[in-house]
């Protein structure tokens, strides 16, 4: 049987443009037929500035960018920071104002020593206590949206589960009220859209539309971490608006992106990999009997399979502060390469059989989460947390939750999302 991530059919390479919304609207396996295709025949590929369609706001014109489709260049970008620079902007492919890249991205899109001070901090902020008590939320948030769906559910995975789930943990954690987290919901779908329609209206700026979007996510932070600064409780924004190490503390701006970063990259990561799990499932129904036979055994290695297989996050910008060559190519200080990571995690010569979905891989270093190097993701332990304890409460409690038609797919590059999934116990 033909699976339908796999790839489908030859693409003659000079078709291919990544910076084509068309192209991210192909089913998933006509995409991975294009990627499969430029790592075996142009795996370094130049493309042209994508166009922004529907707005008003002018970006400077660019020189296009490098698209790097090969598990081993991407390590080795990963690898070396101080030639590939996250800072002119890691989230996009057109060049932005310098504030705006800050506003939306902030530590993704921040090279050293800036990059190390905000990362220390943060990390702090994660102690022990406070990663426990997050992780005892996700036990009994899980458990609960098990059985509200179970109950009251609406057929559709994504709004029941995937969606809920891993936002209402990070607003939880952070001390967001839940009376704030339909607004937060919206404003995270709005920026990590790409212009979907569904989420950006037609006629709708969407660029306007990305902009009020963070704007409200950062006034809902800006509030609270002024709130938390005189009445700390137990969370992480206390813990951050507090924490002090060699006298440095996050700005009321750096926490806000901080935020916004949460809601929307960590948010994706587990929601996406959740919903591409169930759709998996759907396919590979031998997989699933074997997590519900072992899942004790078998969660481990499956939670990293489910996000090598969703690749959330489909790619990262770097740009070349030095001349560089990379597997015999010579690029220039400057230039802009992306990292696919959807391509990588697909990689023939990174994996065995790359195209079988199999809880059981191993070993499986996939760059789900980023590949290593000081920008790897820094919530990869928390999604993994809450990746392996809500399938564990879905297969105890649904062994034969399976979905009823095809998922409907983000039209987007940046994130390999979901947007619907009918599914049934």
């Amino acid at each position: 049987m033909k699976h339908v991530s796999e790839p489908t059919n030859t693409f003659n390479v000079d078709d291919i443009d990544l910076s084509d919304m068309e192209f991210w609207r192909r089913p998933y396996s006509e995409r991975e037929s294009a990627f499969q295709t430029m790592r075996r025949e142009r795996p370094v590929s130049h493309f042209a500035e994508p166009l922004l369609e529907g707005t008003t706001i002018e970006f400077p014109a660019g020189h296009g960018y490098y698209a790097l489709t090969r598990y081993a260049d991407v390590s080795e970008v990963s690898r070396h920071p101080d030639v590939f620079l996250s800072g002119p902007g890691a989230v996009s492919l057109l060049d932005l104002p310098p504030e705006m890249v800050e506003y939306f991205s902030g530590m993704i899109s921040t090279d050293n020593p800036k990059h190390a001070r905000l990362r220390r901090i943060v990390s702090n902020a994660f102690n022990p206590r406070n990663v426990r008590a997050v992780e005892e939320s996700i036990e009994r948030l899980a458990d609960e949206m098990v059985q509200r769906a179970r109950k009251d559910g609406s057929g559709d995975f994504i709004t029941d589960i995937a969606a809920p789930f891993p936002l209402e943990i990070i607003c939880s954690m952070m001390g967001v009220q839940p009376s704030e987290y339909a607004t937060v919901l919206k404003c995270s779908n709005i920026i990590l859209s790409n212009g979907d329609p569904e989420f950006i209206p037609e006629g709708t700026d969407p660029v306007l539309a990305f902009l009020e979007a963070g704007a409200t996510l950062t006034g809902i932070m800006e509030e609270l971490g002024k709130y938390r600064v005189d009445q700390p409780i137990d969370d992480i924004t206390s813990a951050l608006v507090n924490a002090e190490i060699e006298s440095e503390k996050l700005t009321q701006q750096e926490l806000a992106s901080f935020f916004v970063l949460l809601v929307t990259a960590g948010n994706e990561t587990t929601r996406t990999a959740i919903a591409h799990a169930l759709h998996a499932f759907g396919e590979y129904p031998e997989q699933q009997r074997r997590l519900v036979d072992d899942y004790e055994g078998l969660a481990k290695t499956a939670t990293d399979e489910i996000v090598r297989w969703a690749s959330p996050v489909i790619w990262m910008r770097r740009t070349l502060s030095r001349d560089y060559t990379l597997s015999g190519f010579d690029l220039k200080a400057g230039e802009k390469v992306v990292m696919f990571y959807n391509s990588a995690n697909r990689d023939e010569d990174a994996f065995v059989d790359p195209y079988v979905f199999d809880i059981g891989r191993t070993p499986n270093d996939h760059f789900g989460f980023g590949a290593p190097g000081p920008h790897f993701c820094l919530g990869a332990h928390l999604a993994r947390r809450e990746i392996t304890v809500m399938w564990r409460e879905l297969l105890k409690h649904t062994p034969t939750i399976h979905p009823t038609g095809p998922p409907v797919q983000l039209a987007s590059s940046f994130i390999n999302g979901i947007k619907h999934l009918n599914y049934d116990f």
